[in-house]
């Protein structure tokens, strides 16, 4: 019995009987399990890690590390050239160019890690010049993004419905950093030091994909990058790119505002709300990971079945929305007050905001594999074009007259429009709209 099997055995029956005779859906509900396996282990040591981190450090240091990895999260779509969707779905259809394909995705991402390092470094130079730890900080998180160029091995698993060799690889890098972390913590280390780590985990983590890719039966040796492949790709992609940097300014820009607006230590309590509302996020991924090859698939064969698996997809990722905001946002001030302290107390009523984010991150995550099915990319960058306008503005009126809650305010109004309400703007995503709705109103575990 494989690993996998065991895994679908464990299930309960009523899943197990639903299950039984469809291949496809009990690997991709094996995938998803893997995923999931993943970041509960990763939720689990990292958040305890974080709470110690931000516990140590108090909110003004700790804060000046979210600003940095914030920072960096602005110009990272610049490394990924939101290929990630397109390259699997290039996989799934022309399988006989799978080391142009991947061998070009290593080529670009490497670029664009460079671009982006020396981008976020001119950028933090010009806004302060006379601040080396910042510069220092910034330099040290963004040369992470050089190194998940191996990432493009990562796109292959998914496309196979094969991420347990990339939880493998992951998840050994992220342990051994994590007591690496715990170390430094205990010795006192500086504030650079966990820098470094963040940095030391992303190359170990890259160095794990090319070995689980080798031990697979593969070899990045026959990868080969061309100049007609990436411009295949880019052509596809180019509106993702966009999507991805105006996406991390709504994602990400709320704490960059809030550290050149108010201070460090407001930004330090507003991300450690950030840090527990958006730590159940990689739920909504893990399922996108696993179930758009299938989405892609019933695409090729009828629209009906196509778009019955979109509204089974959009009611149960708006189910977890709610299991998560409900409870989270009734127990916030309880949560803030055990894993943080009394320091971080704020953070409570900022957290009962931002998990109702968590409900439009989830749905939106959903649209994506229909937009990318599809090849709308650009209808996709104008939704999130229009949110992260939004965030920016609320911003500009908000934080100076609360801070961070104003920020937190300012990120749900702005989810719900990239996410749900820009789809009644645009026709051809008006269906798409009311589908959402119709899951919003009654959603439903898969």
């Amino acid at each position: 019995m494989t690993i996998d099997q065991l895994f679908i055995k464990l299930l309960p029956a009523f899943i197990r009987t639903k299950l039984e005779g469809r291949i496809v859906l009990q690997k991709t509900i094996s995938n998803a399990g893997w995923l999931l396996a993943d970041n509960i282990i990763r939720l689990g040591f990292g958040l305890i890690v974080v709470i110690w981190l931000a516990r140590y450090l108090g909110p003004d240091q700790f804060g000046l590390l979210s600003f940095a990895a914030a920072f960096v999260l602005l110009f990272s779509p610049l490394s990924t050239w939101g290929l990630d969707g397109i390259v699997v779905r290039n996989i799934l259809l022309k399988p006989e160019a799978t080391n142009e394909t991947l061998g070009t995705t290593f080529a670009l991402k490497l670029l664009g890690g460079f671009l982006a390092t020396g981008l976020s470094l001119a950028a933090i130079y010009v806004l302060h010049p006379d601040d080396s730890l910042k510069q220092w900080l910034i330099g040290i998180t963004a040369a992470a993004t050089v190194f998940q160029a191996l990432d493009a091995v990562d796109f292959w698993f998914q496309s196979q419905i094969q991420s347990k060799y990339t939880v493998f690889a992951k998840n050994a890098s992220f342990l051994v950093v994590v007591l690496v972390k715990i170390i430094l913590i205990v010795i006192k280390a500086p504030l650079l030091a966990f820098a470094w780590a963040g940095l030391i985990e992303t190359f170990l983590g890259s160095i794990g994909l090319a070995i689980a890719y080798k031990a697979t039966g593969n070899s990045l040796a026959v990868w080969h990058a061309s100049f007609v492949m990436a411009k295949r790709l880019l052509q596809d992609s180019w509106p993702l790119i966009l999507s991805g940097i105006v996406g991390m300014i709504y994602l990400r820009i709320d704490q960059v505002m809030l550290g050149e607006m108010v201070s460090n230590e407001e930004v330090g309590i507003y991300s450690a709300a950030v840090r527990v509302a958006e730590a159940w996020y990689f739920v909504p991924m893990a399922v996108f990971s696993s179930v758009y090859p299938s989405v892609v698939e019933a695409k090729t064969m009828s629209d009906d079945l196509f778009y019955e698996r979109l509204q089974r997809l959009y009611k149960f990722m708006a189910f977890i929305g709610y299991a998560v905001a409900v409870p989270a946002s009734l127990l916030s001030g309880f949560l803030i007050n055990i894993l943080y302290g009394a320091r971080y107390h704020r953070a409570g009523a900022m957290l009962a905001v931002l998990v109702w984010a968590g409900l439009f991150v989830s749905i939106g995550v959903a649209r994506s594999s229909f937009l990318m099915s599809m090849n709308w990319t650009k209808l996709h960058f104008m939704t999130v074009l229009m949110g992260s306008l939004l965030n920016v503005v609320l911003n500009l009126a908000l934080i100076p007259l609360y801070g961070g809650m104003g920020a937190s305010i300012a990120s749900c109004a702005a989810y719900w429009l990239a996410a749900h309400g820009s789809c009644f703007l645009y026709r051809p995503l008006r269906k798409t709209g009311l589908m959402l709705t119709k899951a919003l109103i009654y959603p439903k575990f898969w």
